[in-house]
Parts: C-alpha cells; sequence; structure tokens
C-alpha cells in the first residue's frame, strides 16, 4: 500500500506539533541561560522585560525564587546578579544567613559587613536615610515615620512572650520614639528610645496618660534585651558604617548570628533589611538595584512587617528596585502564623502577587501547593518534578520558559557560586592554566590504548572518567 503524499503550505505545516517552538524571550538584557523549548539564549532583565512594550512584557520588577534544596537557586541567582553588573545594576543582600554571598562580593569589589563577630559594626535600623527629592517634606516624614514605628513594633513583638503590643504599649512606644527624635536631632535610636521611656515612667511633667505611662516599664524591659542585654552590641546606638551607594554588591554578613538562634536571625533580618530600605528607597538615585531576600520568610513575622513587605514590594518600580524573595518551598510561609490567621492570609497573598516567578526542581510534597497556592498548571507541576539542577520553569509576565542556566556557566562561575563542594562536583579551573587552554574530546573521553575498536571498551572508559 502507498500513502499518498500531503500538499500544504508552510503556514499549515508550522501547526503541526513536530515543528512548534517557541520564539524565545529576545536578547534584552544579560544572558541567564538556554531556552530549552526556542533552542536560543535567554536573556532577561526584570527592568528590560517591564519596559518591554511587546506582548512579552512583564507588569513587575519582583521575582519569587521558589526550589528544594541543591537545586541551583543560589547559583542562578548570582549568575543574574554577577552578570548584571556589566549593565549598571547593583544587588543588596540585607542579611546573608549562610555567607555565601560574600565571596561574590570581594571578588567583584564590593561591600562586605559583617555582624556578630569580634568588633563588629553596628547597624541602627532607625536610620533616616537620605533625603527623598522631588517629593514634599510631608510625604517623606510619613514615609521615614512609618518604617521607624514598624522597625520598632516588629522588634518588640518578636520579644515579647504575647508576641502582640497592646494599645497602651503602642501608644507609648509612638510616644517614646517622637521624644527620640527631638532630642536627638532626627537621629534616633534603639538606646534613646530606651532612655525616653524611662523618662516617661518618672517625669510627671511629660502630658502623658495613665495607662500608657503604665505600659512604658513593660515596654522598656522589652528594649532591655537589645540594650544591655543579649542582644546589645548590635543595634542600639548609631551606626558605624555606612551604605557605599557606589559599590556593585553591598552584603551584610548575618551568619554569625544566624549561630545563635533563630530568634536572633529573625531580629537581625528585620533590623539589616530596615537600615537598607532606609538607604535605597529613593528613586532620585537613579540606580537599578537587586534586593536579594535571603529566607524571604523571615521578613514576614507579623501583620505590619507584612504590610510593610507588601508596600515595598508594591514600590519597587518606584525606586528601581527588583525584590528576589527566595524560598525553599511555599510551607515555609505557614511558620509566618497559625492556619486561617490573618498573617498566614496576607503572606501567601504577597507571594501570590509576584509576577515573575522562577520555579525549580521541587519535592513530591510541594506539588499540591504548585497547583493550590500558585495556580500552576499540572503539566507545568510535572516539569516541575522532573527538572535538574540550574534548570527552572521561569514565568516572566506571561509567557512560559524552560530555561537551564548553568549550560551557560563558566568553571569559574560555579566555583565562585557554589553553596557547597558537592553541589555540582568538582568544576574547578586548574592553578596551572593561567590561559585558555586547546581542548580536545580525548582529555573528556580518552580512548583506551588497548581495544581501540571496542566500543563497549570505550563507552566503559568514557562512563567512569565522566560519572555518567
Amino acid at each position: 500500500m502507498a500513502v499518498p503524499p500531503h500538499r500544504a503550505t508552510t503556514n499549515d505545516l508550522a501547526a503541526i506539533y513536530p515543528f512548534v517552538a517557541d520564539r524565545g524571550i529576545g536578547t534584552r538584557g544579560p544572558i541567564l541561560g538556554v531556552d530549552k523549548n526556542a533552542d536560543a539564549l535567554f536573556c532577561f532583565s526584570p527592568w528590560e522585560a517591564y519596559n518591554d512594550s511587546t506582548e512579552r512584557g512583564t507588569f513587575s520588577t519582583n521575582i519569587l525564587v521558589l526550589g528544594a534544596y541543591r537545586a541551583g537557586k543560589s547559583g542562578t541567582v548570582k549568575c543574574m546578579v554577577s552578570r548584571g553588573l556589566a549593565w549598571g545594576y547593583q544587588a543588596v543582600v540585607p542579611s546573608d544567613s549562610k555567607g555565601e554571598w560574600t565571596a561574590l562580593a570581594d571578588n567583584v569589589g564590593g561591600l562586605t559587613i559583617r555582624l556578630g563577630g569580634p568588633a563588629a559594626p553596628r547597624l541602627n535600623p532607625l536610620d533616616r536615610g537620605p533625603m527623598r527629592q522631588g517629593i514634599a517634606e510631608s510625604e517623606d516624614e510619613a514615609i521615614v515615620r512609618q518604617r521607624r514605628v514598624t522597625t520598632l513594633v516588629q522588634l518588640l513583638e518578636m520579644v515579647s512572650p504575647s508576641k502582640t503590643l497592646t494599645p497602651a504599649e503602642h501608644s507609648v512606644l509612638v510616644l517614646a520614639l517622637e521624644l527620640a527624635i527631638e532630642t536627638t536631632n532626627d537621629r534616633p535610636t534603639l538606646r534613646a528610645v530606651h532612655h525616653e521611656l524611662g523618662r516617661i515612667m518618672k517625669d510627671q511633667t511629660l502630658e502623658v496618660e495613665r495607662k500608657p505611662r503604665e505600659a512604658a516599664e513593660d515596654i522598656r524591659l522589652l528594649l532591655n534585651r537589645f540594650v544591655t542585654g543579649d542582644l546589645s552590641g548590635l543595634f542600639e546606638d548609631e551606626s558605624t558604617v555606612e551604605f557605599d551607594e557606589d559599590a556593585p554588591i553591598v552584603v551584610v554578613d548575618t551568619s554569625e548570628l544566624f549561630q545563635r538562634s533563630e530568634l536572633v536571625a529573625q531580629i537581625a533580618q528585620v533590623c539589616t533589611t530596615s537600615w537598607v530600605q532606609a538607604v535605597i528607597s529613593d528613586r532620585n538615585a537613579r540606580r537599578q538595584r537587586y534586593l536579594i531576600r535571603e529566607e524571604g520568610w523571615r521578613d514576614m513575622t507579623s501583620v505590619q512587617s507584612l504590610q510593610m513587605y507588601q508596600q515595598w514590594l508594591k514600590l519597587s518600580r518606584h525606586y528601581g528596585i527588583a525584590n528576589i524573595v527566595i524560598l525553599h518551598k511555599m510551607g515555609d510561609l505557614d511558620a509566618v502564623g497559625p492556619e486561617g490567621s490573618q498573617e498566614r492570609s496576607l503572606a501567601y497573598s504577597v507571594v501570590q502577587d509576584i509576577e515573575n516567578k522562577f520555579i525549580f526542581r521541587v519535592n513530591h510534597q510541594e506539588q499540591r501547593n504548585l497547583r493550590d497556592k500558585l495556580n500552576l498548571p499540572e503539566t507545568h507541576v510535572a516539569i516541575a518534578r522532573q527538572l535538574q539542577k540550574g534548570e527552572f520553569l521561569g514565568y516572566v509576565g506571561k509567557f512560559a520558559y524552560v530555561v537551564d542556566c548553568f549550560s551557560t556557566s563558566t568553571p569559574e562561575e560555579f566555583e565562585l557560586f557554589k553553596t557547597d563542594d558537592a553541589m555540582m562536583g568538582d568544576r574547578t579551573v586548574p592553578e596551572s592554566a593561567t590561559e585558555p587552554q586547546p581542548f580536545s574530546m580525548d582529555e573528556l573521553w580518552p580512548v583506551p590504548e588497548t581495544e581501540t575498536n571496542d566500543v563497549a571498551g570505550w563507552l566503559s572508559a568514557a562512563r567512569e572518567t565522566t560519572g555518567v
């Protein structure tokens, strides 16, 4: 039997599945990997994607990075950050809990601020930051005041046994902050607020209602931990280090603090994030910065912090910032509050609102969360389960891409970005290799000196060499 040939136009043939291929995201931005669907380079910049007037543009510069341990999240984010330096982009890591960003910062001439060690610098979470230009002074004062009050409430609720402040405690805390701003010429510190609380308790000339005055003692006792207790020496006085506006990368290394306890870790993240936000929230600086939030759920400790977090994500375009929120799984957000609580609902809402998503390999238990919490199609969930290290399912605007980042990485990048020795095997460059050496396939898969015609023997040698 003979099958007659099929005649059709190229327009019709293009609709046949084997001939369909995505045209790719384009070439606007640094190379981040290879688009496996389009067989083309995947070039990505959140700012270029936001400014893209075509249908492949996006409405946000923020990025959610989600994936299991050792899926290649950190390596990919570091690739994006380091390659973006040539485009004039900068990066800030407010809390490097593992100390894994310091190597990159040192390599590119960035600034590393190490907290918790001997003679460590101090950061004042109540710093005003630079005056914002182009807005009314009253508006700038309102923004600074809100950030300071939110930071104070967060810190005290974290160390409070009840995990919440009463109306009287909140009222006296705000009053003490205002008095500290007045007495320090708008340079308040936690120590100054602590002092003003003592003044409210003793100075009867101050017009303070009875309940707030009585609550001042409890609030002052909570602040004792920061001023004279186990958290002293870190955040209670004026900052002893300045933020370098021109540094390509600024990293606050909090790895020493994270070894103490989970509470200290969360407090450190709140303080350092507040300090960084005070410095970089100036739209007239005309800078484009990545703000990498490692263990992003630690910034979501209360309703107030979540509301501030949400506002900061919304203002990212206003300040020229791309927030990169890194999570291991959606279940990390369950630690924010009990099931059904306002905190947990708001945390999930904040993450779901991030339009750009990089989904790396996930565990079996995470499949339902991808479907229910992120509304991913079933086919995409199946893809996420099968991804290899360095591969991710990228959502930019309303389009999805399967990207292999590590296929474009150099051995130098592998060595600089690795978070543990076993992550990607031995990809280091020999010390003697000061210049590029000619490459030979025989070096990768050497042919056995004997039995050169034995294909099985050659394959066996190849497997032993490469581990494949």
